[in-house]
């Protein structure tokens, strides 16, 4: 227990608040998060994973650890920034995007299928031409409202690309020029379907992941968690930089994010 206090008393203060009325000890709270939003395994496979390591922690328990360490529930933390007036930015996220990697200037923008409540709902992402994460944005309708969402979200934290790869879809088209209207210097659109391939593929690593939840209950829990998944996704693919010398793992890396 005295390497567990330790180990809490380097937290971040945002993080150190979540989690100070957790009892269990902090390296199988993270490790569970960590294996969750990594790898294709269910609440109930971790909670059998951690009974054979001796360890008796229920799976809504599991669940709870993961609600609490992607998100925020009180305006006054430091690490509190509201979107849309609604959605508080995940904590671990906002953490992650100050040691992102900066992406390229080409990007190639789609929407993929997340069943929330037995409906389909709408994932937007973007990747650059190297394959890297550029944003991801979860909206219930897939129109240009919420694509131009998206372009504006991803421009603010990444800064303006010179050209947008998208597939045929008008939605993408009429908010990418809707962007445009607004700035001096106009993005280039592209609408080549063989060129979104690489995003096409890419989104194929966050579907794999959430196959074993068999769909999301609430439309909340289900951005918090794709919020984790895609952290560690970016993590796994090398778009987080480190300030040591000796290269991290992912995991370190992960666990980096709590101090």
């Amino acid at each position: 227990m005295k390497k567990t206090k330790t180990s809490r008393s380097a937290l971040a203060p945002g993080l150190a608040k979540v989690l100070k009325r957790l009892h269990y000890p902090l390296e199988v709270i993270l490790l569970c998060v960590r294996w969750y939003v990594a790898y294709s395994l269910s609440l109930r496979n971790l909670e059998e994973m951690m009974d054979e390591r001796g360890i008796a922690v229920d799976h809504s328990t599991v669940y709870r650890w993961v609600m609490k360490l992607f998100r925020e529930r009180q305006l006054p933390w430091p690490a509190a920034i509201v979107i849309d007036n609604l959605q508080l930015l995940p904590l671990f996220e906002k953490t992650f995007r100050k040691h992102k990697r900066p992406v390229g200037k080409s990007w190639r923008m789609d929407e993929s299928y997340i069943k929330i409540k037995g409906e389909w709902k709408y994932l937007y992402r973007a990747v650059d031409k190297a394959g890297d994460t550029v944003d991801f944005l979860l909206r219930a309708r897939r129109d240009k409202v919420g694509a131009r969402r998206f372009f504006e979200k991803a421009i603010a934290r990444n800064g303006a690309p010179e050209t947008v790869t998208i597939d045929k879809s008008g939605s993408n088209l009429a908010a990418l020029n809707a962007v445009n209207a607004d700035r001096e210097t106009p993005i280039k659109v592209r609408q080549i379907k063989y060129l979104n391939n690489i995003v096409e593929e890419d989104r194929r690593a966050i579907k794999r992941r959430t196959r074993p939840m068999l769909g999301f209950k609430d439309f909340h829990c289900a951005r918090i968690i794709l919020g984790g998944i895609e952290v560690m996704h970016m993590i796994s693919k090398g778009q987080m930089k480190c300030t040591g010398k000796a290269p991290l793992s992912a995991s370190q890396m992960f666990y980096s994010l709590a101090s």
